[in-house]
C-alpha cells in the first residue's frame, strides 16, 4: 500500500515559560530535561520514527537553532529542515511546512506535532496516530487529538466534543477554549465532553490550505506565493515571505473557525511540558512530594518543590515548600511554584533592567 502519512515537528519556539531553563539562545527543544539522555527534539523524532519512515518527517524550526539541529539529529535530510527566519507563530510553520509536503506527495496527510510533550504509551500513540491519519485522509477534514482530562488542570486548552461521527472516538469539534479558570476546568472535569488540547493537528494537506486561504485573508496572496517558492526552490532555502506573514497561529485562525473539523479521544497518556507546574505532572517525587529533575540534592522540611540545577552542582535547602528552585547559566530563580505570572514578571524583568536573556 502506498504510504502518503508525512509529519512536521515544530520545533521553532523559544520556551519561554521554561525560564531560566530554556532560554531564547538555547530553547527547551534542544534540553535533556529529565535525564534521559535524549533531549525532547530527539525524543519526538525518535517516536515518530519508530513508525513513519524518516524521509516522510520534516522539521520546522527557526534558523538561530539550525546548529542544535544538525547536532541533535545529524542524520536528518538538510532538504527535511524548514528554515524560518523569523517567528510567526504556528500558522506560517504549518502553512510553509504543507505547501512543501505537498510538493513532496499531492496526496500527502499530515500529522503536526509539538515538541514540547510527554507520551506515555508510545504503541497506543502509534495506534492513535494511525487511525487519524486514516480518518482525515477521507474527505476535507481537520482533527485535532485529544485526551479525557484527570484532574481541573487551568495550564491546558480544552477541546469539547460535538455530535459523533461513524468512527470510534471522533466526533465533530464543538468549542474550543484556552487556559481556563480553576472553576470552568472543574466544570469541564465533571461535565464528561470536554478533553485536553494536545495541539496535536492532522489533516490532508489540501484541506489545510483550502482553509487558510478562506479563512485567513492576509494568506490569499502569500499561499500561491510559497507555492511557487516550493516549485522553483529547494525547501532549505530561507523563504522571504516571512517577513510579510502575520503572527497567528493555528488554533486560532484555523481549528476555531473552520466547519469541518473533528476531536479524536485518545488513549495514549500525554503530559504538555510547556510550564514547570505541567512539567511536574506525570514525574515521580520522593516521599515529602518534591520533584527532582535530573539534579543532585539534599533537602530537610522541604514539601511539593520542583528543582532542577546544572548536573554539576549540587542544592541544599531547609523548610522550602511548594516553590520552584532552577538554576541554568547565570540565573538562579526560586519562585512559588504556583504562580505562573510571578515567574513571567521575574524574567520579564530580568530581561529589561538586567540584561539578561
Amino acid at each position: 500500500m502506498e504510504n502518503h502519512n508525512y509529519c512536521l515537528i515544530l520545533a521553532g519556539g523559544i520556551g519561554s515559560r521554561l525560564w531560566p531553563m530554556s532560554r531564547k539562545s538555547f530553547p527547551k527543544q534542544f534540553i535533556d530535561i529529565f535525564g534521559t539522555g535524549k533531549t525532547l527534539l530527539q525524543e519526538t523524532y525518535d517516536r515518530f520514527l519508530r513508525f513513519m519512515p524518516a524521509d516522510h518527517i520534516y522539521i520546522s524550526t527557526n534558523v538561530d537553532y539550525l546548529p542544535y539541529i544538525h547536532e541533535q539529529l545529524p542524520n536528518v535530510d538538510e532538504t527535511h529542515i524548514l528554515k524560518e527566519p523569523l517567528h510567526r507563530g504556528t500558522l506560517a510553520s504549518v502553512a510553509w511546512g504543507t505547501v512543501v509536503i505537498k510538493k513532496t506527495d499531492p496526496r500527502a496527510n499530515l500529522i503536526v506535532s509539538p515538541v514540547d510533550q510527554l507520551i506515555l504509551n508510545d504503541e497506543q500513540f502509534q495506534n492513535d496516530v494511525k487511525q487519524a491519519l486514516d480518518f482525515v485522509s477521507k474527505g476535507n477534514r481537520l482533527l485535532v487529538m485529544g485526551l479525557r482530562p484527570t484532574r481541573p488542570e487551568t495550564g491546558y486548552g480544552y477541546v469539547q466534543m460535538g455530535e459523533e461521527t461513524d468512527q470510534k472516538n471522533i466526533s465533530r469539534l464543538k468549542t474550543f477554549t484556552e487556559k481556563p479558570e480553576l472553576q470552568y476546568a472543574e466544570i469541564f472535569l465533571q461535565d464528561g465532553s470536554f478533553l485536553w488540547n494536545t495541539g496535536i493537528f492532522v489533516f490532508n494537506v489540501d484541506a489545510m490550505l483550502d482553509n487558510i486561504y478562506k479563512l485567513v485573508p492576509e494568506y490569499q496572496i502569500e499561499i500561491p506565493e510559497m507555492m511557487a517558492e516550493a516549485e522553483t526552490a529547494a525547501p532549505k532555502f530561507l523563504p522571504e515571505f516571512f517577513s510579510v506573514l502575520p503572527k497567528l497561529s493555528v488554533d486560532m485562525n484555523i481549528m476555531e473557525k473552520s466547519e469541518n473539523v473533528y476531536v479524536y479521544e485518545c488513549h495514549f497518556g500525554w503530559a504538555d511540558l510547556g510550564t514547570w507546574g505541567t512539567v511536574s505532572n506525570n514525574q515521580s517525587t520522593d516521599e515529602q512530594g518534591n520533584i527532582l529533575l535530573d539534579t543532585r540534592a539534599l533537602l530537610t522540611n522541604c514539601q511539593g518543590n520542583i528543582i532542577r540545577m546544572p548536573r554539576n552542582h549540587t542544592v541544599i535547602i531547609d523548610g522550602l515548600k511548594d516553590y520552584v528552585v532552577v538554576e541554568e547559566g547565570d540565573v538562579l530563580m526560586i519562585c512559588p511554584k504556583e504562580n505562573a505570572a510571578t515567574m513571567r514578571r521575574m524574567m520579564t524583568e530580568a530581561q529589561t533592567q538586567l540584561n539578561i536573556e
